[in-house]
């Protein structure tokens, strides 16, 4: 009997270190690490964009809704996906002093050094608030973030998983040479209709001059070069090289770009991203028994940037 119990101890302890050392080789890499998940590089390929081609995001309060596009070879953003807001503050219209809890609005650039990988708000990037154009307006603040946790005092913020997705997309463009990457923030989709509901707001004529950006957007699909001068944004202009703005000041002699209107590449052959969903034998045209469907992974909570 006690042979027995001595064997069984032995057994035991056997499997709970197995387990142990098993589980600490499968440990995840941190978040800031981890690749993209396969089914999203599966849709990437499908809609032919490359994870290291550059970014555009969108933001949209009143739908809450954050949007990536991917630059193509034509050099045109096309729509990867729109995800969630978890959580923002405040209401429509900019932020406008630090502590108002509301989320900004506007055009802001996001550069490597304003990324976050250790955020205590799971992970995040600083959208560069407060920008010339909030500047220029005294507008103050710090620490504006679009980050995991579902947190928010001032942010945008997205649940953990979504924000891991959105953080590597960010993160495969820079390191692919995009230098920054625009993110537009909107009170709501600018459209005719839209716009003619908010006529009477105290933030309509600021809301005009977004619109200027949102248009061009819209029918070019590309980022649009945004300078600032008479306080107000200055959209798709060109001017002589080595011009001088003053956020505040008189804009500098300019004439509008032509713009030239996006024409879609057509979509690629779907056999293009059919191998990064099927399973290794059924590409290899291998048969080792019933295949089984690829995992899905799922978000169980929320998520914001660290500061």
């Amino acid at each position: 009997m006690l042979r027995s119990s001595f064997i069984t101890s032995i057994i035991v302890a056997f499997v709970v270190a197995t387990v142990t050392a098993l589980s600490g080789c499968g440990q995840f890499s941190p978040p800031y690490m981890k690749p993209l998940p396969k089914q999203t590089r599966a849709m990437l390929l499908g809609k032919g964009m490359q994870e290291e081609s550059p970014i555009l995001i969108r933001v949209f309060k009143a739908e809450s809704e954050l949007e990536v596009w991917k630059q193509r070879e034509d050099g045109r953003f096309y729509h990867f996906k729109t995800y969630p807001i978890c959580s923002y503050s405040g209401g429509l219209g900019p932020k406008v002093e630090e502590g108002d809890r509301q989320a900004p609005e506007g055009f802001y650039l996001v550069s490597i050094d304003q990324m976050n990988p250790k955020s205590q708000y799971h992970l995040a990037f600083n959208v560069g608030f407060p920008n010339a154009y909030d500047r220029a307006y005294g507008r103050t603040g710090k620490y504006i973030m679009i980050h995991g946790d579902c947190t928010s005092r001032g942010c945008y913020a997205m649940t953990d998983g979504v924000m891991e997705e959105i953080y590597i997309l960010a993160r495969e463009a820079l390191a692919g040479g995009q230098t920054s990457f625009q993110v537009h923030a909107f009170p709501f989709r600018m459209t005719t209709a839209n716009m003619a509901a908010h006529e009477k707001h105290e933030w309509y004529d600021f809301w005009k001059n977004l619109k200027e950006g949102y248009d061009y957007f819209e029918v070019a699909r590309q980022a649009p070069r945004i300078a600032v001068c008479e306080k107000r944004y200055l959209i798709n202009a060109v001017y002589e090289e080595g011009a001088r703005f003053s956020a505040s000041g008189s804009c500098p002699a300019y004439q509008k770009a032509p713009v030239v209107a996006f024409k879609p590449l057509p979509a690629p052959p779907v056999t293009q991203a059919a191998s990064l969903t099927k399973p290794l034998g059924s590409v290899l045209e291998l048969r080792f028994g019933p295949s089984k469907p690829p995992y899905s992974a799922f978000t169980l909570g929320p998520a914001t940037p660290g500061k």
